[in-house]
């Protein structure tokens, strides 16, 4: 199975401008931890809820903090027409719970979540992504 048949087309962004507390705002009326921000539909970085707290709360900034002094600008992908497996894999190699998607083009066309790919019945490919995501920090 591929990504572009599990993956969130519907994807909330941020643009560059934005600030950490319109971002916050976002992930909770969406209820999501990372939102990936972009120019146009270039993807630029994204930012996750950690990112707010590590980056902006604990440095004392200001709520009115362009979200691109926080965001992660090294962004983990896939392509759409990845497998999920070979997307699991990457989560649990990289230790993240989900992946913003591009197409060739590298445009943004959806987000991939582990709930996503556990939602689709692949337990034992889940359930490895999520025990080494949960391993201590091996980078």
């Amino acid at each position: 199975m591929r990504i572009n048949e599990i993956m969130s087309r519907d994807v909330e962004v941020a643009r560059p401008q934005d600030t950490i507390q319109d971002v916050a705002r976002k992930m909770r009326d969406i209820d999501t931890g990372a939102i990936p921000v972009c120019d146009g539909d270039k993807v630029r970085g994204v930012v996750t809820d950690r990112d707010i707290v590590i980056r902006a709360v604990c440095e004392a900034r200001s709520f009115e903090t362009p979200v691109t002094d926080v965001m992660t600008a090294d962004v983990e992908y896939c392509y759409e027409d990845d497998d999920i497996t070979a997307a699991a894999d990457k989560m649990a190699e990289l230790q993240v719970r989900r992946l913003i998607v591009l197409d060739h083009d590298q445009r943004l066309v959806g987000i991939v979540s582990l709930g996503d790919i556990a939602q689709q019945g692949k337990d034992k490919t889940t359930g490895q992504a999520l025990e080494e995501i949960s391993e201590p920090n091996r980078h």
